[in-house]
């Protein structure tokens, strides 16, 4: 019996038990449509954030205090420092430098009211960020800075809890005890800066003045985070060195100590974002493929009873002249069919359900990767092949007599 002939006799008997045929398949397509949607779904998150996080640019680099912890002694960062380091002879790899403090109060319009996050940050801010995209009125001017003026610009977000269907442009809204004008309200952020739909922001020398007086240990008046923006991609590594130099200096930090301050750049958090989700895809993609062993046991399982079943078919075959390789290779293939009928629906249908996530999430783009499809089916295969090994070797090794006198 050559491959063709054993093949058409698998398919034959396949057909001759359609429902327990599909009852076995169903393991290995649960399995493989889990390892389709998960991983096609993880990869449409991965791009999608790592699209946005590119967006910004690799170049910026974001700078905070090192705070330890339970630790109440620490250095903060001043208006001394993003003035080092914003000057050029310092930094030549530094294209610009944004400041940023970091607060709670309470907005409140009308009769709504929310705690928020406020930021008071310097007028560049917006631009370093990407921010200016799909803005709606406009952000801070060097006049509102030098003026410390009372205007503000709201997220999506707040601007949504407060003034629901309203425009707020030009409207007044109170932050702790003074009101405040709505100058601007930024688009809808993705994934990287979703936490920016919930701030309020508002000039940096204006939250010096009424809202935050905190201050360093030299007098300096504190800021929480400085973002900088280098004047390349290939800058980024030569501005990190520059940075970290100036602020040891400025800090006193003498060779052996550490820094005071943390820094990353936009680079690192892309590559950190790159390293967590190959892992979580990973891990997830182990889970699924659990479900494929539990499809290859319950393929074995049958095809252990269909060689029961077909003893005395065995033993004809055997009587007529079949090779042992025969009977072992027309189980093999039925093994194989089945696993991989299996796969080729549980592709179809985990594209299916990852088709239907992206269609509820409008955010969410799932990617089918050829090597998933490739990965995911041959795993099947192997299934197959592996747990159909025995069976076939079982049904290949009854004897003709013994098998012709089972009942």
């Amino acid at each position: 019996m050559n491959i063709n002939e054993s093949f058409f006799s698998a398919l034959d008997s396949l057909k001759a038990n359609k429902l327990r045929s599909a009852l076995t398949m169903l393991g290995v397509i649960i399995g493989v449509a889990a390892v389709i949607s998960l991983l096609s779904i993880g990869n449409g998150v991965s791009g999608s954030v790592s699209s946005e996080i590119q967006s910004l640019g690799t170049n910026l680099i974001v700078v905070w205090p090192h705070i330890e912890e339970d630790s109440s002694d620490y250095q903060l960062l001043s208006m001394g420092d993003v003035a080092a380091l914003a000057d050029p002879q310092n930094a030549p790899a530094v294209k610009a430098v944004a400041a940023q403090i970091d607060l709670q109060e309470r907005v409140q319009f009308g009769r709504r009211n929310k705690s928020s996050p406020v930021v008071g940050v310097t007028d560049n801010f917006f631009a370093i960020k990407n921010l200016t995209k799909g803005l709606s009125g406009g952000v801070f001017t060097p006049n509102d800075l030098a003026l410390r003026a009372r205007v503000m610009v709201l997220g999506s977000e707040i601007a949504t809890h407060l003034f629901e269907d309203q425009s707020p442009l030009g409207q007044q809204v109170r932050l702790g005890d003074t009101t405040y004008e709505v100058i601007g309200v930024l688009a809808k952020q993705g994934v990287s800066q979703s936490e920016i739909n919930g701030q309020v922001f508002v000039p940096l020398t204006t939250a010096h003045g009424r809202l935050f007086t905190e201050r360093t240990r030299s007098g300096d008046l504190a800021i929480t985070t400085i973002t900088l923006q280098a004047t390349n991609e290939e800058l980024t590594n030569a501005a990190v060195v520059q940075i970290t130099n100036i602020l040891r200096e400025r800090h006193n930090i003498t060779n052996g100590k550490a820094d005071d301050f943390r820094l990353l750049s936009q680079q690192d958090m892309l590559d950190s974002f790159k390293q967590i989700t190959r892992t979580l895809q990973i891990f997830l993609g182990a889970i699924a493929g659990i479900s494929l062993v539990v499809g290859g046991i319950g393929i074995m399982n049958i095809m252990l009873v269909s060689v029961t079943e077909r003893t005395r078919e065995i033993g004809i075959r055997k009587a007529l002249g079949a090779l042992r390789r025969d009977i072992l290779s027309q189980f093999l293939i039925e093994s194989l069919l089945l696993s991989l009928l299996g796969g080729v629906l549980g592709v179809v249908l985990g594209w299916g359900i990852s088709t239907v996530a992206g269609q509820i999430n409008q955010e969410l783009d799932p990617i089918l990767q050829a090597s998933t499809v490739l990965m995911a089916t041959g795993f099947a295969a192997a299934v197959g092949l592996v747990f159909g090994i025995y069976p076939a070797w079982r049904a290949a090794s009854l004897r003709p007599i013994e098998a012709l006198r089972y009942e």
